[in-house]
């Protein structure tokens, strides 16, 4: 067709380029908007890995350093220490919802000969718990804790015999005449987009610290004003 044949306004649209960004805008933004908020998602999830695994390690560390010196010059580990603990877990993950979404587990492994033992044996003596999620998956994978917080350390219990605690390739015992704090942590991942761009996933962390102090492993004390002991169906926040 000669152009000179074109109605001017046609031949004026024609060379017109003022609308070929938005159009290309138009035909990018599905694309950029997917990887964008898939992106963010992953980012959010890698930030979750960080925080549960931080919650873990500082919770394993503070209970080796827990305890009041008694008159006998060794440590008398608490009730009430232990709840500070596990509280100050709770505050941590408190952004997370650690309580709501998942349970901490926390337990004492000791490699001491109690009187009621003929020989030094690995054992989980105690065990404290808080979080709402329970079941398969969540709850203790070594000691007995259940809603009423596990395993209680007293002068009689013998509390549950293990060859040590930890993910498999990845195990640890109590050094011998002392004991480690160990932390379990499972956690269901809170998606910012439900489904769209992630299945659901479960964060599993351990972490574990000697005992750092001369510390009374014959049990937990409790003196007056006694602490009621955290079970795993406390802090559900």
């Amino acid at each position: 067709m000669n152009p000179s044949r074109v109605p001017a306004p046609l031949r004026r649209f024609a060379a017109a380029r003022s609308g070929v960004a938005m159009l290309e805008f138009a035909l990018a933004l599905p694309v950029v908007l997917v990887l964008g908020c898939y992106g963010v998602e992953t980012a959010n999830l890698a930030l979750a890995n960080l925080r549960v695994s931080q919650i873990a390690a500082n919770l394993a560390d503070n209970g080796s350093r827990l305890g009041l010196m008694s008159s006998a010059s060794t440590v008398q580990l608490r009730e009430l220490d232990i709840n500070n603990a596990l509280q100050a877990a709770r505050l941590q993950g408190n952004a997370i919802g650690i309580g709501a979404n998942g349970r901490v587990t926390l337990s004492s492994l000791e490699y001491i000969q109690q009187s009621y033992d003929t020989a030094p044996v690995q054992r989980i003596h105690w065990q404290r718990c808080f979080g709402m999620k329970s079941g398969t998956g969540y709850d203790s994978s070594y000691g007995t804790t259940s809603a009423t917080a596990g395993t209680d350390a007293t002068r009689t219990n013998a509390g549950t015999t293990v060859t040590g605690m930890g993910d498999p390739g990845a195990i640890v015992t109590a050094p011998s005449g002392s004991g480690l704090i160990f932390v379990e942590i499972n956690y269901d991942y809170q998606r910012l987009f439900g489904s769209s761009f992630m299945g659901p996933a479960r964060l599993h962390y351990v972490a574990s610290f000697i005992v750092r102090d001369r510390r009374d492993f014959s049990q937990l004390f409790n003196p007056a004003p006694a602490a009621t002991r955290s079970t795993c169906d406390k802090y559900g926040s």
